[in-house]
């Protein structure tokens, strides 16, 4: 029965094409990548739909390409509050609108990549492939992560319209609003963390340790 099944911890990866590519000019660029991040939540998505770009190539020219090494450090603080999620209660699963290369290659610099069951990504090589916030992706993570009932998905992301699609389907959300950014609106009532270490007061449940009063 779904209802005993374990619950799963969705946890999101975070993610200067549109100039050279579609020759725009910088303010451009920046407008068409705002106009398909609210539109179909991630700007590939529009990239391909309307500009026939190739997605594969993409992630081979902008994400594989980043020098994340040189900005992506080990982060021991990160490592231990994932050691301290208690997986004989919940299991731990990523949930990217990246690649599972940009992903990958995110999760094992910080070096939490032995910590995770499994990955479920946005699959470039597909002729037609879905990321969030659209329903077939969250459907493709419960069907990856093998959970069934939605009541027993647990998610983190720093987009607001990824955390209130997931709501609306039931799963238990909190929203990383990052540093620098301003406090959206919270009309959902789902919980704002400045810092994933507040994961432990949205969720103490599935925690060994405490959160520090």
């Amino acid at each position: 029965m779904s209802e005993h099944e374990k619950p799963v911890f969705f946890f999101d990866i975070d993610n200067c094409y549109f100039e050279n590519h579609l020759s725009l000019s910088q303010q451009d660029a920046y407008n068409l990548h705002q106009k398909y991040y609210r539109e179909y939540g991630l700007a590939i998505e529009g990239l391909v739909r309307h500009h026939k770009v190739d997605a594969l190539e993409y992630n081979s020219k902008v994400d594989d390409a980043l020098p994340l090494d040189d900005v992506i450090k080990p982060n021991p603080e990160l490592r231990s509050l994932l050691e301290d999620i208690d997986t004989s209660k919940i299991r731990l699963w990523l949930f990217t609108n990246a690649y599972k290369t940009h992903g990958q290659r995110v999760v094992k610099l910080l070096k939490i990549d032995d910590l995770f069951e499994g990955m479920t990504f946005c699959d470039y090589g597909s002729d037609k492939f879905a990321c969030k916030p659209h329903a077939a992706m969250y459907d493709k993570a419960m069907e990856m992560a093998g959970v069934k009932s939605n009541q027993n998905c647990y998610f983190v992301d720093d987009s607001d319209i990824n955390t209130k699609a997931a709501a609306a389907r039931g799963w238990h959300t909190a929203h990383l609003v990052e540093h620098g950014d301003s406090e959206p609106k919270n009309s959902s009532g789902i919980p704002q963390i400045r810092s994933l270490l507040q994961l432990r007061e949205v969720f103490p449940q599935f925690f060994k340790s405490k959160a520090a009063s």
